[in-house]
């Protein structure tokens, strides 16, 4: 390598020549030549890598140079003319350059490129917009680059943009609209004694007075749509863009408690975070037909590579694909109910397994139950839900999750109940444990409402923790059960691979990684009374109150996020070459690095077994 950079002499008319850099006038031209710093390079040379590689743009004028990612192994090599670095290669995985042969390189930092953009902005049709987070970011707060991912994390508060536009129901069509003009706002809402009656919007006098002609004498409450849905001001905003395609409203008021504080509209989410992952939501229920949602699912796979291209954590992306699976499962349901009618009792559509979690990937099967209403009589009701939860089930295995094996699924009849059979089952389970039953209830006690009347689940969660809360028998045998599920460290604690079979030289990420951590927590759950689902939520209610230290917690859940993490980046690259998506891991596709945190992380989850086991040893 050069000692030092230089200027090539010969650097402005390579840049005329360059079918991208020779379509900049000619004054941005001079201010690249300027801004560049060619250097040159010897065969065999590492050139660049790290933070370095991802910090920067460089442009090979002449010679080759290969590309490689964290192993050193080689993934392409390049030619002169050609760009690397920042985002290029997306799902690629690039990090170092190595000179191929003697070469010159001409390297330009992310700060100085964008400083270009706003001169030519031609550059940013050519070029990346900013470089890939480092891994160690995957969990930071704020450092996650797909907007989307942001939903998930910016509370409804945040969006808040004024204070709410209230008037009392006896006001006048007339007068609420001089009022609209005024604030030069869509909407007001219609309150009392600050209670919420309703709201009106700019659409409502245009549909329901202008066009059909109605006195604006008369009362807004004429025109009022009443008890609207709220969302609370802490909730993600996520929740509040799913909240709106679901029931294909634009204006949600917004409550602290009980108390009005504000108003939001579809245009503060899609003004701020037109992403992929927003507009999915949206056009899922927008569809009218099985096979539109087949062909809106298809897009999960490329969100799924788009959150880890993104570095976003486990967490995140937990919640954003099972927000998609939860908007599929909605759309699916009420597709049937246009096609079978009105449910004949109230009835709850529950999710089990990952997805109660908020904890999926792109690879998911299914698993679900309905809790009907204890009105519900088989002679008159049993072939409408039968049909329904047919229809359902039968979606979601076109839609890509496949039918669970076990037949876990409320198309079969054994998991389609009223909810004094669902009583009478967890009585069961927890009363006399046997092992198919200790099984049932690692499935059936991670459970949420997707759709219809949560009510039906919410008391059915209390008298289950009832039951489990301070019961030792019960609990020592769920440990027992969850002990069956160890890391995959051999004796003398390396990682020991799967010896043969189909899968030999791998580890299961998810049976022996995230599983172990998942039935920690639900044992942690169970015992305490918590009624939180997510493994994430369940460490914390543990570790406040009391059942396992602060800092064991903080272990557990790091490991959780790696474990996961791991996952999700494995799965995204099998996306990326086309093939399906698994769980297992060959450890020798990993840096030394990431080894290392492998085994850290199984470490941490062994010993956490052991001390369980030990506190629960019958």
């Amino acid at each position: 390598m050069s000692a030092s950079a230089s200027k090539n002499p010969s650097l402005t008319a390579a840049i005329r020549d360059h079918r991208v850099f020779g379509r900049l006038p000619a004054n941005a031209q001079a201010s690249l030549a300027n801004a560049l710093t060619v250097q040159g390079y010897e065969a065999g040379v590492r050139l660049a890598d790290g933070e370095t590689f991802t910090a920067h743009l460089y442009w090979l004028m002449d010679g080759a140079v290969e590309l490689q990612d964290a192993d050193d192994q080689v993934l392409l090599t390049l030619q002169a003319g050609e760009f690397f670095g920042l985002d290029l290669g997306g799902d690629l995985m690039a990090c170092a350059a190595v000179a191929l042969s003697a070469c010159r390189v001409a390297h330009l930092d992310h700060a100085t490129l964008n400083a270009l953009r706003l001169e030519a902005p031609a550059l940013s049709y050519f070029l990346p917009q900013g470089s890939r987070l480092p891994r160690n970011a995957l969990a930071s707060a704020g450092t996650e680059t797909d907007p989307a991912l942001n939903l998930m994390t910016t509370p409804v508060r945040a969006l808040i943009k004024r204070a709410p536009i209230t008037l009392p129901p006896q006001t006048s069509i007339r007068e609420a609209a001089q009022v609209m003009s005024e604030k030069r706002v869509s909407s007001v809402l219609i309150v009392e004694q600050d209670h919420l009656f309703g709201l009106i919007t700019d659409r409502d006098l245009r549909n329901r007075v202008i066009a059909a002609g109605m006195d604006t004498s008369r009362s807004i409450m004429d025109i009022a749509t009443l008890a609207p849905m709220t969302i609370d001001v802490q909730n993600p905003a996520f929740d509040a863009l799913l909240l709106m395609a679901r029931h294909n409203i634009h204006h949600v008021p917004v409550l602290d408690g009980q108390r009005i504080v504000g108003m939001i509209t579809a245009t503060d989410l899609t003004e701020q975070h037109s992403t992929s992952a927003v507009y999915l939501a949206g056009d899922i229920y927008k569809q009218g037909s099985v096979e539109g949602l087949q062909q809106a699912s298809t897009k999960i796979k490329r969100l799924q590579q788009s959150l880890a291209s993104a570095q976003a954590s486990a967490y995140s992306t937990g919640h954003i694909i099972t927000a998609i699976t939860d908007a599929i499962t909605s759309r699916l349901l009420q597709l049937g109910e246009a096609r079978f009618g009105p449910a004949p009792v109230d009835y709850v559509w529950v999710a089990a397994g990952s997805q109660a979690r908020s904890e999926q990937t792109a690879k998911s099967d299914q698993d679900n139950c309905m809790v009907l209403d204890d009105s519900y009589d088989e002679a008159q009701h049993g072939a409408y839900f039968k049909a329904l939860a047919q229809f359902v089930c039968d979606g979601l295995d076109a839609c890509g999750y496949v039918y669970c094996p076990g037949e876990m699924m409320a198309m079969t009849d054994t998991w389609r109940q009223p909810r004094r059979r669902w009583v009478e089952y967890f009585a069961r389970w927890t009363g006399q444990p046997d092992p198919k039953a200790l099984m049932l209830t690692c499935v059936f006690f991670d459970l949420r409402a997707v759709h219809g009347n949560s009510q039906l689940l919410d008391g059915l969660r209390r008298d289950v923790l009832e039951r489990t809360r301070g019961n030792s028998i019960f609990l020592a045998l769920m440990v027992g059960n969850a002990l069956t599920h160890q890391p995959p460290l051999g004796m003398f604690k390396g990682i020991s691979s799967i010896r043969s079979g189909e899968h030999k030289g791998t580890i299961d990420l998810k049976h022996t990684g995230v599983v172990p951590i998942v039935d920690l927590a639900r044992v942690y759950a169970l015992a305490g009374g918590d009624d939180a689902v997510n493994t994430h939520d369940r460490l914390l209610s543990a570790a406040a109150g009391g059942a396992i230290s602060e800092q064991s917690a903080r272990d557990l859940r790091d490991a959780l996020e790696f474990l996961a993490f791991t996952r999700i980046q494995h799965q995204a690259r099998q996306i990326a070459a086309g093939l399906a998506p698994d769980n297992y891991l060959n450890p020798d596709d990993v840096s030394n690095f990431e080894r290392t945190q492998l085994k850290d992380a199984f470490t941490v989850v062994q010993s956490l077994q052991s001390v369980l086991g030990q506190r629960y040893k019958m």
